[in-house]
């Protein structure tokens, strides 16, 4: 794909950094943007749903920014649960360097940042806040989520924003094809709030596993 997108690990255009307000019922402050990062000029919509509808954690443990951009689910929970270790992971390392600098300067000692590929592997969460990046493409996006809901603890959740336009239905199916119980908690103004939950008996290994969550995930998701 030509040019720079959000989802590069190294963003090829030239930095020129600037500023996002964001202002929750419980949350006010100006965060670093930059180019190269997701919704750089304002609070996404979808993501200002998430923080605004969906539930806390279900259960204690490290809660997950999945994909954090700048920062802003990451801010909002370690600012909701300052004695709860608040991860960030993004491949865009541009992005992980401002939500560093965003929690240094709202002075949340809580937060962690890492590379997916530099994370701790003994890390497992409570829950997963994720406004998922659906345009990196189906096979990525199918990986990443995989990836992610098998580090949830039992009784944990992830929660999930999704544009109805953009596949939340499918996605939902394709989780639960999957062996991963997701409902849809609500709608709001064409976004869906999906709410995952770990595999029973745990992730899917051995030989041949890989190969059946593909299909698995393939017709769970169809056409979107």
């Amino acid at each position: 794909m030509p040019g720079s997108h959000y989802f590069d690990e190294v963003p090829s255009t030239r930095s020129r950094p600037g500023t996002v307000r964001i202002d929750l019922a419980d949350l006010s402050m100006d965060v670093a943007t930059d180019v190269g990062v997701f919704s750089r000029t304002r609070l996404d919509e979808g993501t200002r749903i998430l923080l605004q509808h969906a539930p806390p954690p279900r259960i204690s443990g490290p809660i997950l920014d999945l994909g954090c951009g700048y920062g802003p689910i990451t801010l909002a929970w370690a600012s909701r649960r300052k004695r709860t270790e608040v991860w960030a992971t993004d491949v865009n390392r541009r992005a992980l360097e401002l939500t560093r600098l965003n929690a240094e300067s709202a002075n949340l000692g809580n937060v962690r940042t890492a590379h997916p590929d530099e994370f701790p592997a003994d890390v497992r969460f409570g829950a997963i806040y994720s406004n998922p990046p659906i345009r990196v493409g189906k096979d990525v996006l199918h990986a990443m989520l995989r990836r992610w809901l098998d580090r949830l603890l039992p009784g944990g959740s992830a929660f999930l924003v999704v544009q109805r336009n953009l596949g939340s239905d499918s996605l939902a199916k394709l989780l639960n094809a999957q062996v991963y119980p997701t409902d849809r908690l609500t709608s709001v103004k064409g976004f869906r709030i999906l709410e995952a939950r770990p595999r029973p008996g745990g992730p899917v290994t051995g030989v041949g596993a890989d190969a059946t969550a593909d299909r698995g995930l393939d017709e769970g998701l169809g056409t979107s």
